[in-house]
């Protein structure tokens, strides 16, 4: 990308500067942009969504000042300035968290209470656990030292069906561990990972870790994946490496999603992963001679349940490494955030990829992408999204370097929230989007149970393009969102009630293999347009 084109980009930032934030709107065929903060003082590597519409945000805390300071000009090791935010989505509005150790480049997962409980970090952080209670108060950050058997730094996490987290790996860990721990060592080897980590470049950090539909847990690294029994920490099957062998897991950076699963039978449901985009191998090295490779534009889709899995390899519309793929209520991918050229890491990106890409995995291949409207804002390293009960795409974060810098830089550090748009949210589609009357405020279901929602849609229904989809809440960082599930429940039936109104009888999931305990956004969907999400709780 050239410096006039960059030069551009950051003055038409400027040009819009002084506009009220949540009046910003970009509109085309392909979404919309709305700029919802123009900072927050603290730029968004980590981002989760919780149950009460808060999303909880934080960056390093070893880096100096923030932009934001603490409340009653507290003070923590010299340092007066927050590294953790809460944003009301309802209000669009924030206020500063403490959090009192390194989170750089750590994880997390909500366990069954709806509890973010988050892990790791570096140097004082590496071993901390970390437990954040959703409140509509002043709740902030509680911390426990030692709370891990291992340093971990780059690590992924993921819930598991009995309710604990499983911590997979990290700088030189090539292992993985529980919590809460249920032995007193609690850390079990895994070859696997010291197999996929490369000499001079350690690609096979952040893990993309799913929890198969046979318990099992499919680990993906570097360029390949296994299947590991954890329970008897025995890897059950071995999958082939992906056509071309570059690596898709951090510094080369690609993204991964488990595709939405259908509640059917259990002898019945597939499971599939997609993993997009990355850099060929050796671009770290070339990027710290200031030699930036192009990266790919290829993703790879295997079966993971199949007897004998293959990659089916697919083109995107662009090339992108770092970027982020949020699955969306209909079950639609975005490919959001990201750069066209080199890797993450401190100044090692380049050529901004704007515009999000958009896959639709039921499509035909060679139909499935389309390409969506641009922001104005690069998202480089650092960058995070997440999916909003609303049905959009919360969008922060990107920070290529060791400090904050806004001057005399390519990309500056990025302390804005904005919120993209699909398509599925344009006034055009209110006939067809459905509303949901009843339950209105929190539910709980039970497993293999019959529930029935009722809706309010005022065009024509058709019966056999209605779903009902719950959607787990993922934590976002280093374009990788831990825990990303949709399950389709389908519907059993559809009654008509008059004046618009219609009954959807669905039954709910048949196991925690599908979807874990816990806090779900549960969608109504019709001809691919969603509802406005509500809170069910799983248990």
């Amino acid at each position: 990308m050239s410096p006039t084109f960059i030069f551009s980009i950051l003055l038409f930032q400027l040009l819009f500067a002084s506009q009220p934030c949540h009046r910003i709107l970009t509109s085309a065929a392909g979404g919309k942009w709305q700029l919802l903060q123009k900072s927050i003082g603290v730029s968004a590597m980590h981002m989760q969504l919780l149950r009460n519409d808060r999303v909880i945000m934080f960056d390093r805390t070893d880096f100096g000042p923030s932009n934001l300071s603490l409340p009653n000009r507290r003070c923590l090791n010299n340092d007066c300035t927050a590294h953790s935010v809460e944003y009301n989505v309802l209000t669009n509005k924030f206020r500063a968290l403490t959090v009192q150790s390194d989170v750089w480049c750590s994880s997390g997962a909500i366990m069954q209470d709806g509890n973010l409980v988050q892990t790791g970090g570096f140097r004082l952080g590496e071993r901390r656990v970390r437990l954040m209670n959703p409140c509509n108060g002043n709740c902030d950050w509680q911390e426990f030292p030692n709370g891990l058997a291992a340093p971990r730094w780059y690590a992924t996490n993921h819930i598991l069906p009995d309710g604990r987290q499983i911590i997979v790996g990290g700088r030189r860990q090539f292992n993985y561990e529980f919590y809460p721990k249920n032995v007193a060592a609690n850390t079990f080897n895994l070859p696997f990972l010291s197999q996929t980590n490369d000499r001079g470049v350690e690609n096979n950090l952040y893990p993309f870790v799913f929890l198969n539909v046979d318990g099992n847990l499919f680990i993906f690294a570097n360029n390949r994946a296994i299947l590991l029994d954890y329970v008897n920490n025995r890897v059950v099957k071995t999958y082939p490496a992906i056509p071309g062998g570059d690596p898709r897991s951090y510094p080369s950076t690609g993204s991964a999603v488990l595709l939405p699963l259908k509640n059917l039978k259990a002898a019945a449901i597939q499971a599939e992963v997609l993993v997009c985009g990355g850099a060929p191998k050796g671009s770290y090295l070339q990027s710290l001679r200031n030699r930036f490779v192009a990266a790919l534009n290829t993703c790879a889709r295997i079966k993971i349940t199949d007897p004998n899995p293959q990659w089916v390899m697919e083109t995107m519309p662009m090339a992108r490494v770092m970027s982020d793929m949020i699955m969306l209520p209909n079950g639609h991918v975005l490919l959001i955030n990201g750069a066209g050229s080199g890797t993450a890491g401190w100044e090692q990106g380049r050529n901004p990829v704007l515009a999000p890409v958009l896959y639709r995995p039921d499509n035909k291949i060679g139909s499935r992408f389309q390409t969506q409207n641009p922001t104005t804002i690069p998202r480089m390293y650092h960058s995070t999204a997440t999916l909003l009960r609303d049905g959009r795409v919360l969008v922060g974060g990107s920070n290529p370097h060791a400090f904050y810098n806004f001057t005399g830089v390519l990309f500056p550090t990025e302390l804005s929230l904005e919120a993209f748009s699909p398509d599925y949210l344009d006034a055009s589609s209110n006939n067809l989007r459905p509303s949901i009357v009843a339950p209105k405020s929190m539910s709980t279901i039970g497993y293999r149970k019959k529930i029935t929602i009722q809706v309010r849609i005022t065009g024509k229904v058709v019966n056999n393009m209605v779903s009902v989809n719950l959607v787990q809440p993922c934590f976002t960082t280093h374009s990788f969102s831990m825990n990303q599930r949709l399950l389709a429940l389908g519907n059993d039936k559809v009654t008509a009630l008059g004046n618009s109104l219609y009954n959807i009888d669905v039954t709910t999931p048949g196991s925690g293999n599908l979807t874990p305990r816990g806090y779900y956004l549960l969608f109504v969907v019709h001809q691919d347009i969603p509802s406005q999400g509500i809170w069910v709780r799983l248990r």
